[in-house]
């Protein structure tokens, strides 16, 4: 995460970029300025909003607080984080001024997001769950979706803030349900990686052309955005975290936050979930061997290295 001490020079440069901080209906805040904030908050300001942002230390919010942003968006890596920054001593809660609608972007449990809006209601304000998908390529394009949790009239409120980042705002229904959709979805992608991985372990076992067996598969029924957009074979596609040793990004240990979110709410839920489960326990099993740091798409490299008590044999 970008330190406060950074974010003074990011927007420094900005400007000299001709990105102009210019006055507009909503003063905008944003919390958060990691591989998704970033990209994110740099296209609301090149789209003429005035915006503030800090991230996730005490000091921070203090001086964030003091701006009156009467839009907010939080961008912060899990649960706990998100918590604090809304509720701690420090928090945006405690001198957020009435109309204020606050928008979490961050990957959390529903019942997550369920919190936040009581907490926010409690403190006189609006909140949103707006988790996002598109991954990184997404939110440098600016054309990433969002999944939104609250109420209707909220979404339509804030759809021009959310459009300046993202091409689709999609209202999925009450709150925690944007939540809810991020999580099936990033299950799905973290299953899909997985998949994708153990197919061209296969293939590269069996002596097929990597490359090929990419191509095969990309005009195939077999074609995911695991292996058409982020494949995780070094050497097959250009700028993407397996080009660069696997970071930086989405990190494994994220996605296995991630999966255990999903794992609970199938719990609560009843939902059958096997290929989810198994995916959490080769990520934690990844995270637990060192590779948490690394981005998710490491997963080809486990699956072909013997690992004690790991998933398989060479």
């Amino acid at each position: 995460m970008i330190t406060s001490r950074s974010i003074v020079k990011l927007t420094s440069k900005s400007l000299n970029q001709g990105l102009h901080f210019q006055k507009c209906q909503a003063h905008v805040g944003w919390i958060g300025l990691g591989f998704m904030g970033t990209p994110m908050a740099n296209h609301l300001i090149n789209k003429c909003n005035s915006l503030v942002v800090y991230d996730i230390n005490s000091a921070a919010v203090e001086q964030f607080k003091a701006k009156e942003c009467d839009r907010v968006f939080t961008m912060v890596p899990a649960d706990p984080y998100v918590i604090e920054v809304f509720s701690g001593s420090n928090g945006l809660l405690t001198k957020a001024k009435k109309g204020t609608i606050l928008m979490d972007c961050s990957t959390v449990h529903p019942n997550t997001s369920k919190k936040l809006l009581q907490l926010s209601n409690d403190a006189g304000v609006d909140f949103l769950d707006t988790p996002v998908a598109g991954a990184v390529p997404a939110a440098n394009a600016g054309t990433l979706t969002f999944m939104c949790g609250g109420k209707a009239h909220l979404v339509k409120k804030v759809e021009s803030l959310l459009l300046c980042m993202g091409r689709r705002v999609i209202h999925c229904g009450d709150t925690g349900a944007g939540s809810a959709a991020k999580i099936c979805n990033n299950m799905m992608l973290a299953i899909s990686m997985i998949g994708t991985s153990e197919t061209l372990a296969l293939a590269q076992g069996l002596g097929i052309d990597l490359k090929m067996m990419t191509e095969i598969l990309n005009i195939s029924s077999g074609r995911t955005w695991c292996s058409d957009t982020y494949n995780p074979v070094p050497g097959i596609m250009e700028n993407v975290p397996s080009a660069r040793d696997y970071k930086p990004g989405f990190k494994v240990e994220l996605i296995a936050k991630d999966l255990g979110i999903s794992q609970s709410c199938a719990s609560l839920t009843d939902a059958p979930t096997p290929m989810g489960a198994l995916a959490l326990s080769i990520y934690k099993a990844m995270t637990n061997n060192g590779h948490g740091e690394r981005y998710f798409s490491y997963a080809y490299q486990f699956l072909l290295k013997k690992v004690a008590g790991g998933v398989r044999k060479s």
